[in-house]
C-alpha cells in the first residue's frame, strides 16, 4: 500500500466497517493498541496503515486482508 488512493481507500473502508459493527474509534483504538486520534488519521486517509494494524483490522472484523487492500472488492 503506496499511494495515496489505496490509502485513501483502506481508510474509507476501516470507516465503514467500524460503523458497521457499532464501534467508536476509542474501542477500535483500544482493540489495536492505539490511540483514537491514529484511527481517525488512517479513515481519514492522512497516514499509512502499519502492516500490524491492517492486520488487526483483518482479525477484529473478521474480513480477509485481500478485501481490506484491493480496491476492486467492495464492502456492502
Amino acid at each position: 500500500m503506496g499511494n495515496y488512493e489505496e490509502i485513501k481507500r483502506f481508510g474509507e473502508k476501516l470507516h465503514t466497517l467500524r460503523q458497521q459493527h457499532g464501534m467508536t474509534v476509542i474501542e477500535l483504538g483500544d482493540m489495536l493498541g492505539v490511540g483514537n486520534s491514529f484511527v481517525v488519521r488512517i479513515e481519514k486517509g492522512q497516514r499509512k496503515p502499519p502492516t500490524g494494524f491492517i492486520l488487526g483490522v483483518s482479525r477484529i472484523f473478521d474480513v480477509p486482508i485481500d478485501l481490506l487492500m484491493k480496491d476492486e472488492l467492495d464492502l456492502e
